[in-house]
């Protein structure tokens, strides 16, 4: 019998190295997710978190090592991607990301930023991505902004925009960014709330980048310290959040809960 699909590697990074001007970025990186865990990405900045996102999304060129999502290779190109390279490599349809800051199109309504991708770059008729679209606009809360342009929309609302963009790929991976990083205090719980209840109701596969600790710890299957460009500490969130036994995790989670 075949393995059981849900202990397959949804996502397969192996001795992965990223340098830029000679440093190097993401050092020999091994990193097996598989398929519908909920991974938390911690660690200070400048160690690399963001750049694994961007290297799975085929954002970013990597020198050595490989990078599977879904089974697909994702390639390192020697002189970098030419876009859109969704046209020419299918595994980006596999992924969708959420970035920190919301890039949405501001001549485009609310509704229209969410079937962009699925009209131009899955070829749907309107009519499907129109329903897809107003689907994905609902599961984040806001079909009634659907007719409303970006401008008029607070950042909370932007984001979640963005978060449903993401969804109406249909994607297998779902990766995001400090997607709360630009928003005002006041906003970062609806967002948060957003990708908790995707987390509780998909099996999508979800990589999440935050400097939200609470959240990490209730969204998460498995939480990463991540530390120059390398992985120092893996577990469940009580492992590595509540209980760390690597000191340099217990500094990071020191300072940045203030303890």
């Amino acid at each position: 019998m075949p393995p059981d699909a849900r202990t397959r590697p949804q996502i397969r990074l192996t001795q992965v190295v990223k340098h830029f001007g000679g440093a190097p970025i993401i050092d020999h990186l091994d990193l097996s997710i598989p398929q519908g865990q909920k991974v938390a990405l911690i660690g200070p900045s400048g160690s690399g978190k963001s750049t694994i996102l961007r290297l799975i999304k085929g954002l970013e060129t990597y020198q050595q090592g490989s990078i599977e999502v879904a089974g697909a290779p994702v390639p390192a190109p020697p002189h970098g991607w030419r876009w859109p390279l969704s046209r020419r490599q299918p595994v980006v349809h596999r992924v969708g990301m959420v970035f920190q800051q919301f890039n949405l199109f501001p001549h485009l309504t609310v509704l229209d930023n969410v079937m962009e991708a699925p009209v131009q770059v899955l070829r749907l008729n309107p009519s499907e991505a129109r329903s897809r679209a107003m689907t994905c606009l609902e599961q984040v809360g806001l079909t009634h902004k659907a007719a409303a342009y970006p401008a008029n929309l607070s950042g909370g609302q932007q984001q979640r925009v963005a978060i449903a963009r993401a969804l109406a790929m249909r994607p297998q991976v779902l990766l995001f960014d400090e997607v709360t990083s630009a928003l005002d205090p006041e906003l970062v719980g609806e967002v948060l709330e957003v990708i908790r209840n995707i987390a509780h109701e998909q099996q999508t596969t979800m990589l999440l980048v935050t400097h939200e600790m609470n959240f990490a710890q209730d969204f998460a299957d498995r939480v990463l310290f991540m530390e120059s460009g390398r992985i120092i500490a893996d577990g469940n969130p009580e492992e590595i959040l509540v209980n760390p036994q690597d000191e340099r995790t217990r500094r990071f989670l020191n300072r940045v809960q203030g303890h």
